[in-house]
Order: C-alpha cells, then structure tokens, then sequence
C-alpha cells in the first residue's frame, strides 16, 4: 500500500493509505518517495482519524529506502518491532490501555547431526571460529534452522554443507530449550540422528577446520564433553539409541485446517494409527 496522501473524507483531510487487519488495527506499506515533512503532516492527521475510527494498533512498514522517515515515525509515539534486511517494522498503539501487540520473534532453532558409518563411527567436525576455535574439540555438526525450513531439511543441509556427506534424516533424540543466548533470544536446539548415504567427506573451507569419521567412543570420551553436563548425558541418549535401547521421534507429514503442510514429530513405535482422510 503506497503512502500516497488521499482525501478520506468531504474535509479533504490528508491521510496515509493504509488496509485495515482482523484485530482492528491497520497496516501502511510505505513504497512511493516522500519527504519527512509531509510524512510527518499525514502521520498526525492520520493518528487523528484512526483514533475517531476507533483503530488500536498502527503498523508501519518502511523499506530501507524510507530510512528517513523513521526519526518522524518516532516523534508521533511509533516504535521499531522488528527489522528484515529489507525493510524496517514499526508500531503504535492508539488507545489508553496497555497495548497488547504480539512481540516479535523471540526463539532460534538450530540442530545438532548425530550420523553414523556402518563401523559405528560418529561424523565430527573442528570449527575455524566460535567458541570452538583452536581448542581441537571434535563436535556433531550444527547449524541454524533457515526460515520455511523444516528441522529434518535443515539437519540433512548442514552435514552436506559441512562435510559433503549425503544423509537421510531418522529421528530428533531430544532438544533442548535456553533462553538470552543469540541476540538476546532463546534458543531451540534439536539433537537429530541422520542415516549416512555417502561415506566420502569434503570439508566446507570457509567454516570447518577437520571432519571425520570417529569411533564413537573416542568422541564421547574427550575431557570437554566429560566436563559438560548436557554434552555428557546427549552423549548418553546417542549410546541408548545406538544400542536399540531409545526412541526418538520421526516426522510425520500432516496438513492443518489451511491444508498447509507441516510435520509433527513423534514416537512412532508408540504412537496411534491415524485415521484415513476420509472425503465429504
């Protein structure tokens, strides 16, 4: 929605265009050029109106090109709620009340790879940077979750980027939940078994110092893990499950009310059947 000014009413009062959401808000997509002057004469007379109407919260969307009408934004009682490389959120809420505006994104989700060789070897890699640089620890491979990506992708992605091994994703073993650890967020770490499809490994140079295949006795047995109370017990569940003695959790494809298409992860040896979709 361009921020052309437009006649709302017989006054000829100056407003921002804008789409009204389902919580009684309304959302302006700021795109066309404009000076922060008259930003800022359309923003007053807009707050106005939308107060008559009763409007709550106000979103603001400014690509990066509008970086100058941030500081007018601001001045009317706007604040940021969240930033993309391209564009930059901001938000006010109009009625007296404590505003009740969903926060932002307040999780991460990364995956940790624990694959395995038909010699019960565990695939491990050493870091060129993090906290790992240079301590000649050996570690499963991780990474961050992509946006739309799904922990199993994701899982299968990191050990080709990082080693250039193929894989087939099997179960998540356990996760883990901390909390003010990446940019102040909370972070979900999914421990996935992976089945290797390739044995051959091509280390990515950018990131990874070594990788190779290790006994998983060797692995678990470095002083680092042995000191690390969750890396320890991790290390534990991946014996159990090694040893026939755990179960994990599988993805199982499902669809919602929107027929999206999503995964739910469960005990699949436990779990119920599901009944067939039955068509009306």
């Amino acid at each position: 929605m361009a921020a052309k000014a437009e006649s709302s009413d017989e006054s000829g009062v100056k407003l921002l265009s804008g789409i009204n959401d389902q919580y009684g808000g309304v959302i302006v997509d700021i795109i066309d050029p404009i000076d922060p002057a008259s930003f800022l004469s359309f923003l007053t007379s807009s707050i106005a109106h939308w107060k008559l109407e009763g409007k709550k919260g106000i979103w603001i969307k400014l690509p990066i090109q509008r970086v100058n009408l941030v500081e007018p934004a601001v001045m009317k009682g706007f604040w940021y709620h969240h930033a993309e490389p391209t564009y930059l959120m901001l938000v006010n809420w109009i009625p007296p009340s404590p505003h009740t505006l969903p926060a932002n994104a307040s999780h991460r989700v990364a995956i940790g790879a624990f694959l395995l060789n038909q010699n019960r070897e565990v695939l491990v890699v050493q870091e060129k940077s993090g906290k790992f640089e240079g301590t000649g620890v050996w570690k499963f491979p991780t990474g961050v979750v992509d946006e739309g990506e799904d922990i199993y992708a994701a899982a299968v992605r990191e050990v080709k980027e990082e080693t250039g091994v193929d894989s087939e994703f099997v179960e998540v073993l356990a996760f883990r939940q901390s909390h003010k650890s990446f940019f102040e967020k909370s972070d979900l770490f999914f421990v996935c078994m992976l089945q290797a499809l390739s044995f051959d490994i091509q280390k990515q140079e950018q990131e990874i110092e070594a990788a190779q295949w290790m006994p998983f006795e060797e692995y678990a047995a470095q002083p680092f893990l042995q000191n690390n109370e969750l890396l320890k017990y991790t290390n534990a569940i991946c014996k159990a499950k090694m040893e026939g003695e755990y179960s994990g959790f599988s993805p199982v494809a499902t669809t919602s009310s929107s027929d999206e298409k999503s995964y739910l992860y469960l005990n699949s040896s436990r779990a119920p059947k599901r009944e067939s979709k039955v068509d009306v």
